[in-house]
This record gives structure tokens, sequence and C-alpha cells, in this order.
């Protein structure tokens, strides 16, 4: 057999294998078509009887939903019905009251009316009836008056002076006897010591040579110490003793404490100096706030900022009239504490009122305004209880008593401050004080001459009996002691006596 013949036939049997290949592929996909479109049809079937259940049992629901929605719509219907049935019977009670309250005040416009018309009238007869007496009379209403109480005064007026007098000396003792009974025993009971605690800015010095070490080459040494202090040191001849001179008793204290530790080490020289300084500010620091912190717990006083507490710690080192105010402060927190306990106040209150009254006048050098006004505006900023605030703010009557607390508080100031021995005065102000108190009650008319004694505390005044009633006698010494509380100011009480002596002198011959 030839090659041509081969391939020929090889041809032949590759198309027919296509062409058998192709009808069997389209045997076998018409026989699938068939069967999907039974699936099909069936899955059709199945759905169509699925929807025909939901759609049934939508409409089952829809007619329940529609039943409860009729039913709700009825019962709010019949709710409305029986609401609008209550407002108009309310409208119409309204209407009602209206009714009446307008009747009821056109029924006053006339009674006012007609009162008006009376008190017209009754001023008119009043008025001739005043214009009849007095042309009867021939005298005013005016000097009737003046002529009745120029009448009662000649003829009861010693009757009425002997009552005043016995009332306000029956009262006055009653007063003053519970007073003093009340301030003798917490005075008795405080029992503290009156000698003044003064702290000093001298240092002692071992020997003279330690000055040329403080003053050092050209006076660096000095110079650094003062820089860094904040302070004034002089030397002088003065043996044993260097100065510290500073308007921050602070600051004296710290370049104190950092001279003293200098002399102690003997290394003078401008590092050490400011490496001193600092530590003493670190001691000073620390024992402000130990100071403040005893004074809190020996006053009684917890539950308060330690910002406050350190503020009130520099008042140790801050003297007033030769006072310690951090002394006097916890001395006057045990007498406000006693007075409260006597008079039923709020002891706790007093307290710490009084504890801080003088807080301001820690950093008053530095702060405008004054001590009383910075206090206030440092227990504000730090969260301080209002009633201490207002315990403590009264205390030199800058600001009105406003509650128990603050006139204890100004009380227990007074008996501290005031106490023998608690503070002291210089020469000038003490003579300036007194030409005052004596130059204000000269300035009356009819006094003689007034005489201040017992360290101006007390102020005897003579009138002329002549030309000054007792009556007028009274009234001249309160109208002193009001000058003197207006114009003077003044620790503790100024007593005003004043004293209208008549004598009658005859000679027997």
């Amino acid at each position: 057999m030839s090659l041509t013949t081969v391939l020929l036939l090889a041809g032949a049997a590759g198309v027919g294998g296509v062409i058998i290949g192709y009808f069997l592929r389209w045997i076998v996909s018409v026989g699938k078509k068939g069967s999907m479109e039974l699936t099909i049809k069936q899955k059709m079937l199945e759905a169509k009887s699925q929807a025909q259940n939901i759609v049934e049992e939508a409409e089952k629901k829809a007619g329940v939903l529609l039943s409860d929605a009729k039913e709700d719509i009825k019962n709010r219907e019949l709710s409305l019905k029986k609401l609008e049935d209550r407002l108009i019977k309310k409208d119409e009670l309204i209407d009602k009251r209206q009714g009446d309250i307008d009747r009821e005040a056109e029924h006053i416009k006339e009674k006012i009316v007609e009162v008006k018309d009376l008190k017209n009238k009754v001023k008119e007869l009043e008025a001739k009836a005043e214009g009849e007496l007095e042309r009867i009379a021939k005298i005013s209403e005016e000097e009737a008056k003046s002529e009745l109480v120029a009448t009662i005064e000649r003829k009861y007026g010693e009757d009425f002076m002997l009552k005043m007098q016995k009332l306000e000396r029956d009262g006055t003792e009653k007063l003053d006897r519970k007073a003093k009974d009340i301030l003798s025993t917490i005075i008795q009971r405080l029992a503290s010591s009156t000698a003044a605690d003064i702290m000093t800015t001298n240092v002692q010095i071992t020997s003279e040579d330690i000055k040329g070490k403080i003053i050092g080459k050209e006076g660096r040494n000095i110079r650094s110490l003062e820089r860094a202090a904040g302070v004034e040191i002089i030397i002088d001849d003065t043996p044993g003793v260097i100065t510290i001179s500073g308007f921050d008793p602070v600051r004296r204290h710290v370049a104190k404490l950092a001279l003293e530790n200098l002399m102690a080490d003997g290394r003078i020289q401008p590092a050490k100096i400011e490496e001193t300084v600092e530590k003493a500010k670190g001691e000073i620091n620390k024992i402000i706030k130990e100071k403040g912190d005893q004074a809190a717990y020996e006053a009684g006083v917890f539950n308060l900022d330690s910002r406050i507490i350190s503020i009130l710690g520099r008042l140790h080192f801050r003297t007033s009239y030769g006072q310690n105010v951090l002394q006097h402060s916890l001395e006057m927190a045990h007498i406000a504490g006693m007075l409260a306990e006597e008079l039923g106040a709020d002891v706790m209150i007093a307290k710490a009122g009084a504890l801080l009254h003088d807080i301001g006048k820690a950093v008053d050098h530095e702060v405008v305004g004054t001590h009383v006004d910075i206090g206030r505006r440092i227990l504000e900023k730090f969260g301080a209880d209002p009633r201490i605030i207002k315990a403590m703010q009264s205390h030199h009557e800058e600001y009105p008593y406003e509650t128990i607390e603050s006139v204890i508080v100004q009380t227990a100031d007074a008996i501290s401050g005031g106490r023998p021995g608690a503070r002291r005065d210089s020469v000038e102000n003490y003579l300036k004080r007194l030409a005052d108190l004596e130059a204000i009650a000269n300035s009356f008319d009819g006094v003689e001459k007034s005489y201040a004694i017992q360290a101006g505390r007390d102020v005897r005044v003579f009138v002329n009996p002549e030309k000054i009633t007792d009556l007028e006698a009274k009234r001249i010494a309160q109208e002193i002691a009001r000058r003197i509380e207006q114009e003077l100011k003044y620790p503790g009480e100024i007593k005003v006596n004043v004293i209208r002596e008549t004598r009658v002198i005859e000679y027997a011959r």
C-alpha cells in the first residue's frame, strides 16, 4: 500500500471521529437539557406552593393586625373623647371662675375708691380741726409740741434721768458681770506666757578675723551673699556682731542660717556661698512647714490645704509690735475656741478663723493690699470653708460681722493683743495717741478740760455744769466715743468718763 493511500485513510478516519464525537456530544446535551427543564418545572411548582402558603399566612397575620389596630383606634377615640369632655368642663369652670374674679376685682376697685374718698375727707376734717385749734389757742402745732416737750422735761426730766441711769446701770452691771466671768475663766484656762518673742537678725561671730573672710577680696563674698539671699549685710565696728537687714523676715533668717553655716565650715567663697544659701532655703522651708503643721495641730484645726499650712508657717518669722504673729494666732485660736464653747457657737470655725486671721501678713510685703484682703484671697484661692473666711475677715472691722464666730475672733484678737506685756508700742505713737484722745474731747462745746490716763485706755472729760445738763453730758460722752471709734486706731477698749460737777461755796462771817 502506498503512502498516499495511508494518508487518505487516516484523514478519513479523523473526519469520521470528529463527526461521531460531535454527534455524541449533541445527544448528551439534548438529554441534559430535558433533565434541566424537568428540574426547573419541579422547582417552579414548589416555589408556587411555598408562595401560596406565605401569602395565606401573611393574609392571616394582616387580618389579625388590622383587627388589633381597629380595636386600638377605637380605644384611643374613646380616650380622646373622654379627655375632650373633661377639657370642655374645665374650660367652663375656668370661665366661671374668671367671671367671679372679674366681678370681685371690680368690687375691690370700688372699695378702694371709697377708702380714698374717706381718707381725703378725714384729712380735710383733721386739717380743719387743727386750724380751729390753732386759731383758738393762737399757737402752731410745732410750737405746741416744743412747749409740751419743754414742760415735760422741766417737770419730769430728773425722774427720766434717774430711770435711765437705773436701767442702764442694772443692764450694764449684769452684762459686765457675765462678760467678766466668761473672759476671766478663759484667760485663766489659757495661762500662756506674756513674754514677747523677738526674732533677732544679728549674727554672733567668734572672732574679728571672720569679718574679713565674709567680706572677701574687694567685697566679692559679701556681694555674693547679699545677691543670693536678697538681703543687706551690715558689718560695722560693733564687736562680735554682724547685722542682717532686709524687709522679708524669711530671707533674713535664710541669710542668718547660711552665714552661720559658712562660718562653721570656714570655706567662704562665692560658689560655696550660693550652695549654702540654697541649702539654708531648704532648711527654712522645712522649718516653715513644720511650724505650720505644729500650729494647726496644737490649735486642733484640721483638713486645711497644705499650701495654707505652708503660708501659715511663715508667720513664725514675722512679728507685730514685738509679738510673734504665729504665737499670737495660736493663742487666739485657743481663746476663740473657749469663747465659742461658752457662747454655743461653732468651735472649729472660730478656732480656724482665729488661727488664719493674720495669714495675709506672711506675704503682705510681696502682695498689694491690706493683710485682711490678702488673707481672704489666699483662703478663697486654696478652697477654705467660706465660714472660716467670714470669721477671719472682720477682726479689724473692715468687713461687717456676718456670724457670731466673726465677733468671737475679733474679741480673741483684742484679748491676745491687749493683755499686759503682749505687745510693745513706740513712745512717739503712745504720746500721739494720748494727744489725739484729748484733742477729740476738747473739741466739744462746754468741755473745760480732759485727761487721757491709764495708757490711753481711759479719758476723763470735765464739762461746765452751767452750760451742760445731765442729758447733754450723756450725749457728749456718746459722741466722743463715736469720734474715737471713727478717727483713731487702738487695741482693746477706751473708756470715756464725762464728769459734770457743781460746787456751791458760801462763807460764814
